[in-house]
């Protein structure tokens, strides 16, 4: 692991803290172990970064990298994912001045950048580059073993992507070890392994592999933990999403909980493709799972409900209508924490 609880992050950020595209950089904000001494977003420089985030951290928001090395950071982190993986060249030219300046980089994007000719002769010997979507070696097909784990194997699903599937992950698993149970967490996502925990970065996979990598990280850690929260990426509904699948086959579920956006009733960016109605989209989840009787069953026992964008009573009406609608315990995590969405996992 390439970051340290006392590493100085700063996370470049333009565009991105106030939309989809940063959510690797607001998962950062929130969770991560090592401290964030500066925000790069040219768009919202000088605004509280609860105000733009609802994250109650005082973290100061900048409009360059020139800036943010005041604060006398060791490593910058890429926290924005642009269409297709792309920077555009100004935001590039940061990263070069980063290296140039003596900082690690973080890069959770699709291009690879370790080698890149522009940021490699600059690389003294404390420095590296992290290309954190990268296939593991030694990978096999998936063969449905994780089936036969004594562990439950939770897995998240959603209606779609980008609505707080790994967020979820991780505050089950938070609430877990709050009440002493032996509990991991399985990253599936560039994201969840920058913040430290074990797994693979699914979509740098070859889909052949994509069951039998998730299977192998299960096989490795379910036997020395009771309960093993994988981490949901995409979802069965959105036609550019391959991933939900493999997971599935690779984590043979004992429990799913479902994460919906509230209010939400189109794919996102596919506004042709309706969501359909919750009570359908779990049969669909549960009837995928068990192919018929061929792998091993699991009902959605919970809903995470997104209501980020809503007001407090706005929240409860929404939670309170999926709770009737699905007649299954629905919370937001981030209002009431995740006690309520693990109780029918313990039970």
């Amino acid at each position: 692991m390439y970051l340290q609880p006392d590493s100085r992050l700063v996370l470049l950020m333009h565009e991105g803290t106030q939309s989809t595209m940063g959510k690797t950089g607001l998962a950062l904000l929130r969770f991560s172990q090592s401290p964030i001494v500066a925000v790069i977003d040219y768009q919202a420089a000088g605004r509280s970064l609860y105000d733009l985030t609802g994250i109650d951290q005082p973290i100061p928001v900048v409009k360059s990298l020139t800036e943010a090395l005041t604060f006398t950071p060791d490593v910058l982190a890429i926290g924005i994912a642009p269409s297709g993986g792309n920077l555009p060249p100004a935001w590039f030219e940061e990263i070069e001045q980063a290296v140039k300046a003596g900082l690690s980089i973080v890069n959770g994007l699709h291009t690879p950048m370790a080698n890149h000719p522009d940021l490699q002769p600059w690389l003294r010997d404390y420095q590296w580059i992290w290309d954190v979507r990268q296939e593991p070696a030694d990978l096999t097909v998936g063969s449905g073993q994780a089936s036969q784990l004594a562990c439950k194997r939770i897995l998240t699903v959603g209606t779609d992507m980008s609505v707080g599937k790994m967020s979820t992950t991780l505050e089950l698993h938070r609430a877990c070890l709050r009440q002493g149970l032996r509990s991991k967490v399985i990253a599936t996502g560039q994201t969840n392994l920058m913040l430290g925990d074990d797994g693979v970065a699914l979509d740098a996979v070859r889909v052949d592999y994509a069951s039998g990598a998730v299977e192998q990280q299960l096989m490795r850690h379910g036997p020395h933990h009771d309960f093993v929260f994988v981490e949901g990426q995409g979802s069965l509904l959105n036609p550019a999403s391959t991933a939900t699948l493999p997971l599935l086959r690779g984590t043979q579920p004992t429990h799913l909980v479902l994460v919906h956006r509230a209010g939400q009733t189109h794919i996102q960016n596919f506004p042709q493709v309706k969501i359909p109605d919750l009570p359908a989209v779990v049969e669909l989840y549960e009837q995928v799972t068990a192919a018929a009787g061929a792998f091993h069953p699991a009902k959605v026992v919970a809903i995470a409900l997104n209501t980020g964008h809503l007001t407090a009573s706005e929240a409860e009406i929404a939670i309170e209508t999926i709770q009737v609608q699905t007649k299954l315990p629905c919370a937001d995590i981030f209002r009431t924490g995740a006690d309520k969405l693990l109780e029918p996992i313990i039970a």
